[in-house]
């Protein structure tokens, strides 16, 4: 049976095209770190989310190995890091003001994960790689109306794009909406990332930025 890729069949989630465009954006379960700081930081605390991030991503998704079976279970693609990304203070993103940086890493996990499933992948974490597992959370965040659009090239050229973004909300009866709360959570700046940095020249990178909005009353 083929592997679920979640890019693939939600392409309109992780491969719009390079132009603005608005989407709704279902509801999806995650699994998260916060944190702060820059994230180019060797051995800081980004790269420790990352590193707790993908242990439980791949814990779940191997436990097709194991003797631990999960109800409802199918096999899959790990989904691509995501960010949410803000300047402690402020609502928008100071791409000259790394070490200020606030963010929320995640990583989209399958239907099937429960609060069960994330237990029990977080002991076995904990465990076999004496990972801080307390700083992960799990639930379902709900995106809701949006603007996005892909980003090729490097991460610090970003705002040329973002200016596109914000072009288009203005001519489209639509409203910034970084900051406001909805389902409990806030609502940020979002970057999707689809290629690996360490192997992809900076210009080549792909990188989904998705700003949420709302209509104009």
């Amino acid at each position: 049976m083929e592997k679920l890729d979640y890019k693939k069949e939600y392409k309109d989630l992780y491969l719009p095209k390079a132009v603005p465009e608005l989407i709704n954006v279902p509801n999806m379960k995650f699994i998260w770190v916060a944190g702060k700081g820059n994230p180019n930081s060797e051995n800081g605390e980004y790269q420790e989310a990352l590193q707790l991030l993908y242990a439980l991503s791949f814990t779940i998704k191997m436990s097709k190995m194991g003797t631990h079976k999960i109800e409802g279970y199918f096999d899959y693609v790990v989904p691509p890091l995501e960010g949410f990304w803000w300047n402690e203070g402020e609502k928008n993103v100071d791409y000259e003001n790394k070490e200020q940086f606030m963010w929320i890493s995640l990583i989209r996990q399958p239907e099937f994960v429960t609060e069960e499933v994330f237990d029990w992948a977080c002991k076995e974490v904990k465990s076999k790689k004496g990972l801080i597992i307390e700083k992960a959370e799990f639930g379902e965040i709900k995106e809701g109306l949006c603007v996005q659009m892909m980003h090729i090239g490097s991460y610090d050229n970003e705002p040329k794009t973002l200016e596109k973004i914000q072009k288009y909300i203005e001519n489209n009866g639509l409203k910034n909406d970084i900051g406001s709360i909805e389902n409990e959570l806030v609502r940020r700046h979002h970057e999707i990332y689809l290629s690996d940095p360490r192997r992809t020249k900076p210009e080549n990178l792909k990188t989904v930025i998705r700003i949420p909005v709302k209509k104009e009353k």
